[in-house]
C-alpha cells in the first residue's frame, strides 16, 4: 500500500476526531468537572423570585439600610437603629460559590441591633450574603456580594 496525500489527510482527520472524542468523554465522566446546578431546588427557588423582589422593595422604604463591616471578631451586620431589635426575626444565609461545604445558615439573634458572624466560620474570598428578616409582620431582604 502506497502512502499518499489522501491517506495522510484521512489519518489526520481520524486522529483529530479521536482526540476530541477522548476529551468529550473524559469531561463527561470525570467528577473533577462537576456540572450540577448551584441548588437542588433551583426551579422552586425561581418561583419565589417575586417574593424576593417585594421584600427588597420593602427594604428600600426603610430610613437606613442594613450595613455590614469586617471586625477583628468577624463579620458584623447592623440593623436600623430606628427599629426595636427584639422584634427582628429571620435568617442569615452566607453562600460560598467556590465551596458548597462552607455555606452557612443561621437564625438572627441580635444584641443591640448588631449580629456577629464569628471570624472562625469564614474564609477569605467571595461570599454572597442573603438576610431574610421580618419586623412587625413585614418581610425584608438584604442581598450583597462581598469579598471577605
Amino acid at each position: 500500500m502506497k502512502f499518499n496525500w489522501g491517506t495522510g489527510i484521512v489519518i489526520a482527520f481520524i486522529a483529530f476526531i479521536s482526540f476530541i472524542m477522548y476529551f468529550v468523554i473524559n469531561m463527561n465522566l470525570s467528577d473533577k468537572y462537576e456540572t450540577s446546578l448551584v441548588r437542588e431546588d433551583y426551579y422552586e427557588a425561581e418561583l419565589e423570585l417575586q417574593n424576593d423582589i417585594d421584600k427588597e422593595n420593602n427594604s428600600k422604604t426603610l430610613e437606613t439600610d442594613l450595613t455590614w463591616k469586617r471586625t477583628e471578631e468577624g463579620l458584623e451586620f447592623s440593623f436600623p437603629k430606628s427599629l426595636d431589635s427584639k422584634k427582628i426575626t429571620g435568617k442569615v444565609f452566607l453562600y460560598r460559590p467556590s465551596n458548597e461545604q462552607m455555606d452557612l445558615e443561621t437564625a438572627i439573634s441580635l444584641s443591640h441591633h448588631n449580629l456577629l458572624i464569628p471570624d472562625k466560620r469564614l474564609l477569605d474570598g467571595r461570599w454572597n450574603i442573603k438576610i431574610d428578616w421580618q419586623y412587625n409582620g413585614k418581610s425584608y431582604l438584604y442581598k450583597k456580594e462581598i469579598t471577605y
